[in-house]
């Protein structure tokens, strides 16, 4: 896990205005936060070496692109594994959008996304043939009310 790594509430106002929209540029950043372009860029790279910022990228609506099914597939190891053993066979299967590690009934919390719900039964095989898998319970998303939200940083 990361250390905590501080901002200060500048590099916190440039977060939240590049999680809102990464295609700003750095004059219309440095506008908003009281900065030249160039000293928005150096806070910028300052913040990707010290791994504030993981990476730029962007976000699909993945109806557009037929991905119109998502559940969240719990999983459950069979005491033998870890999740660190199935989190790579995991990162294999294009439909898993997303992982995580939780607390509680279950070991793993997976995001997947299907182009229909009959295609789920085939991804939920394939998590289920990964050795230390032991079982899964699914839940199917019916609407989604948002995502991708941004970070909400202190001081921005």
């Amino acid at each position: 896990m990361q250390a905590n790594i501080q901002t200060d509430a500048i590099d916190a106002k440039i977060l939240t205005a590049l999680g809102e929209d990464g295609r700003r540029s750095y004059a219309e950043v440095g506008a908003d936060v009281g900065l030249s372009t160039a000293a928005v860029h150096e806070r910028v790279k300052k913040m990707l070496e010290r791994g504030v910022i993981r990476r730029f990228s962007i976000s699909v609506d993945p109806h557009t692109v037929g991905l119109n099914f998502t559940a969240f597939v719990a999983i459950r190891n069979d005491g033998g594994a870890h999740c660190r053993d199935i989190a790579p066979r995991l990162r294999e299967l294009p439909s898993v959008q997303e992982l995580h590690s939780v607390a509680g009934e279950y070991d793993l919390l997976a995001k997947v996304r299907t182009p229909h719900a009959r295609d789920l039964e085939a991804v939920l095989l394939q998590i289920k043939a990964i050795p230390g898998v032991a079982r899964t319970t699914s839940t199917v998303v019916l609407n989604t009310e948002f995502e991708d939200q941004p970070l909400r940083l202190p001081g921005a």
